[in-house]
């Protein structure tokens, strides 16, 4: 009986600790800085710190709603924007897939039409 107990609580230790250590593994989003730029056939992200170019997925479903919200006469329009992100390698077919990379926006921090010469050139 206590030789039972004794392999019944080793299991649960050994799955609590599995379970902890999961959560280490889980996704550790980055702060990128950079100029957005959308349109119908284009969501284009540059990073300030590199001056790479990637392909830009809204996850957050804030960036391209708070981009219209500026009111462009046209698509395209560079602006500045801080997103917590992830870059992923890009698909081979379809939109984006001319890019190495793809930013995935899980949260949009700023976002605005002054570009920092500064800091983007």
């Amino acid at each position: 009986m206590q030789l039972r107990l004794i392999k019944y609580l080793m299991c649960v230790l050994v799955i609590a600790v599995c379970s902890c250590s999961n959560k280490d593994q889980e996704t550790k989003y980055v702060v990128y800085k950079g100029v957005y730029s959308f349109g119908p056939e284009e969501k284009l992200f540059k990073d300030c710190n590199t001056g790479r170019e990637f392909w830009a997925t809204d996850s957050s479903k804030q960036l391209e709603l708070k981009y219209s919200q500026l009111n462009f006469e046209k698509p395209y329009e560079p602006v500045y924007v801080e997103v917590e992100g992830v870059k992923i390698h890009s698909g081979k077919e379809g939109l984006g897939s001319e890019y190495d990379s793809t930013l995935v926006v899980k949260k949009v921090i700023k976002i605005t039409k002054e570009i920092p010469q500064d800091m983007c050139n």
